[in-house]
């Protein structure tokens, strides 16, 4: 039998702009233990394909590793914002300057299941128009298209680091193969 751990307490220690720290007290096999939260509004993400069968992928600097990241167009879910599909048609727009005749739900990930609230809402966009960027005054990102199939390959042999674009990239070959897309 796996023991449910109970909240008995739960105090915040940080409150950001991104993202909350809270400690919680929770009950455990030899009486009470502490865990270290991360509470989040969620996120959105996508595998946006072009009738080429390129996938829009943004390259970014990420300070937290220290290096640029390639990755799928993506973005935090924002205050009040309660449907993600439309979130993330938002963040597609903002960020790569396209939009998209279609969006299905591929699911969603916990990325940190251990420390951190996070769900992130995955789809897949097709049927892509461009048009201009609009973003974020701290954002700073180059828009690449890359072939489906080297973004698959770069994912299975290790060379992407970022766990969402993995994941999506995985569930949409899932998807397409199902579909026979």
């Amino acid at each position: 039998m796996i023991f449910e751990e109970k909240r008995v307490n739960s105090k915040k220690i940080y409150d950001g702009r991104i993202l909350s720290l809270r400690v919680d007290t929770v009950t455990a096999p030899a009486g009470h233990a502490y865990r270290e939260i991360v509470e989040h509004n969620g996120a959105v993400a996508a595998v946006a394909l072009t009738d080429e069968d390129e996938m829009l992928m943004v390259r970014q600097y990420r300070y937290a590793c220290g290096r640029s990241v390639l990755e799928i167009p993506a973005g935090k879910i924002d205050d009040g914002e309660t449907d993600p599909q439309a979130a993330m048609i938002r963040e597609l727009k903002e960020e790569t300057g396209y939009t998209a005749k279609s969006v299905r739900c591929l699911g969603k990930i916990n990325p940190s299941v251990a420390y951190s609230e996070e769900i992130i809402h995955l789809f897949l966009m097709t049927g892509l128009t461009p048009g201009e960027q609009d973003l974020d005054d701290d954002e700073a990102l180059e828009v690449e298209k890359i072939p489906f199939r080297d973004i698959y390959r770069m994912a299975g042999e290790g060379e992407l680091i970022d766990s969402k674009t993995i994941a999506a990239v995985f569930m949409a070959a899932a998807q397409r193969e199902k579909t026979g897309e």
